[in-house]
């Protein structure tokens, strides 16, 4: 599906390519998101971006309108999954504390991971940053900074319940 690239910052960072976003049953998955959402993310809005988008996102500071924030704060290490299939994502935080993790992603506007952080048995970064899950969810983009890669991740495309 792709080819892996070593950075100077993490794990290698696995690369995949067009064909995992090509037409599905359902826009670029096989199915809906699943319908009920973790953090009461709206999932018409869910649904629109994970399979019916390549470039737009929820609106900057969405995370911080759900229930997110007080739900995680002091869970230690939370697991994302995708909203479509429930496949592992992401682990946060890895080798940062909670409120780093948080202010980071305040200051950016959406939940943004590092590649400690993300599970790459699931999740390709496409040539143009776009960053998706192996089943085609759109998931956001790297938006690399002088720490390395931060994927900058719509919260209503990783809400999903393990399946």
């Amino acid at each position: 599906m792709g080819s892996n690239e070593s950075t100077k910052f993490g794990p290698p960072v696995v690369m995949g390519d067009e064909s995992i976003m090509c037409k599905k049953a359902h826009g670029t998955s096989a199915t809906p998101v699943q319908q009920r959402l973790k953090w009461g993310c709206d999932t018409k809005l869910a649904d629109r971006i994970c399979n019916f988008n390549r470039h737009y996102a929820e609106r900057s500071g969405y995370f911080l309108s759900t229930s997110y924030v007080a739900d995680v704060r002091g869970a230690g290490e939370v697991t994302y999954c995708d909203s479509v299939t429930g496949k592992p994502l992401f682990i946060a935080p890895r080798g940062r504390s909670f409120d780093a993790y948080l202010e980071e992603s305040r200051d950016h506007g959406w939940p943004s991971f590092r590649d400690s952080e993300v599970v790459w048995e699931n999740v390709r970064v496409l040539p143009d940053g776009e960053t998706v899950s192996v089943d085609g969810t759109h998931l956001g983009h790297d938006l690399p900074d002088g720490k390395g890669n931060r994927y900058c991740i719509n919260l209503v495309c990783i809400a999903g319940s393990p399946q």
